[in-house]
């Protein structure tokens, strides 16, 4: 433990969170912030390109930051990774490269890479565990972004067996929460559906259409916890394997659908229009890993989404 165990010790070592405004990058901002770290570094895009090599080579040399959080990415929902594929796999390859390269020759002590749940095949065993990785096809509409990812946790393994740099990679599970992407066409599940009750409770709309059965069982993780996962992968985490992250609770649509009508505060009726597509049957991380080395989400759906409004309704113009 002793070349892990000096995270929390020195809370005025220079971290460099990369991706600070996401949703992630900003969640992690917060927590650091929260726990007493005092030498945070970010830079917003127009700041620090990092796709540009020679701009992340010289950010390093001048900046000399002690960790790393990789939680830049170009992100997206199955119509945007659909229409630029291009984007999806060259940008986020540019990224980790620069990110992960750099941190090493500059002498990082650490840096952990965040990676997302679509890099497990289609049909995955449920739970999916982390072994499961490259065990079969992915899903087609995302893999493009899932390939990039693969290459990026391959990479700091790649790096920790040539050159011993302590990088790590943890795969969160479906997140939520403040800054997320509430936007009409390309936003997730659990913000449409937010979203959409707001709307309808605001013109005082009589019902709101969600497609399919509502039958499908999903995993949902406030994005705080993530944060306070990620912080704890960091002081006591130097393993070669990525490590997930998620909840270990599921629940189906239709209960989601439920929990949000009533934390918004919608009167009307929940209707499901059972001709449309249900998507996967379930889709849940096995966790046991996180789980045994002592860290468990805290956040239950209800006060995450309870949070999540208060957020959107401060936040997102209507």
């Amino acid at each position: 433990m002793a070349e892990t165990d000096c995270f929390f010790s020195n809370k005025s070592a220079k971290i460099f969170v990369a991706g600070h405004r996401g949703l992630v990058g900003s969640a992690i901002l917060r927590k650091l912030q929260s726990f007493g770290f005092t030498n945070l570094v970010v830079r917003t895009h127009a700041e620090l390109d990092l796709t540009r090599q020679s701009d992340v080579e010289s950010f390093f040399a001048a900046e000399k930051p002690q960790y790393v959080v990789l939680a830049a990415a170009k992100v997206g929902g199955i119509h945007a990774n659909n229409t630029y594929p291009a984007d999806f796999i060259a940008i986020n390859l540019q990224i980790q490269t620069n990110v992960i390269d750099s941190s090493y020759r500059h002498g990082v002590k650490k840096l952990l890479f965040l990676g997302s749940s679509c890099i497990y095949p289609n049909f995955a065993p449920q739970p999916i565990p982390e072994n499961a990785l490259l065990s079969g096809p992915l899903e087609p509409t995302n893999e493009w972004y899932a390939v990039a990812k693969i290459a990026g946790i391959k990479m700091c393994q790649a790096y920790r067996i040539q050159y011993g740099f302590d990088a790590i990679s943890a795969m969160p599970t479906n997140l939520y929460g403040p800054n997320d992407n509430f936007h009409p066409e390309n936003s997730h599940v659990l913000p449409a559906l937010m979203r959409r009750f707001h709307k309808a409770k605001v013109e005082g709309a009589k019902e709101v259409v969600v497609w399919g059965t509502g039958s499908p069982l999903r995993e949902f993780l406030h994005v705080d916890d993530l944060a306070d996962a990620v912080v704890f992968l960091m002081e006591n985490y130097c393993g070669l394997e990525h490590v997930n992250v998620g909840s270990g609770k599921e629940v189906t649509i239709k209960e989601l659908a439920e929990l949000v009508k009533e934390v918004v505060g919608f009167e009307g009726e929940l209707v499901w229009d059972s001709s449309k597509p249900d998507g996967t049957p379930r889709k849940l991380m096995d966790s046991s890993k996180l789980a045994s080395l002592g860290w468990s989400a805290k956040i239950s759906l209800k006060d995450g989404l309870i949070d999540t409004y208060k957020w959107y309704l401060e936040n997102v113009k209507h």
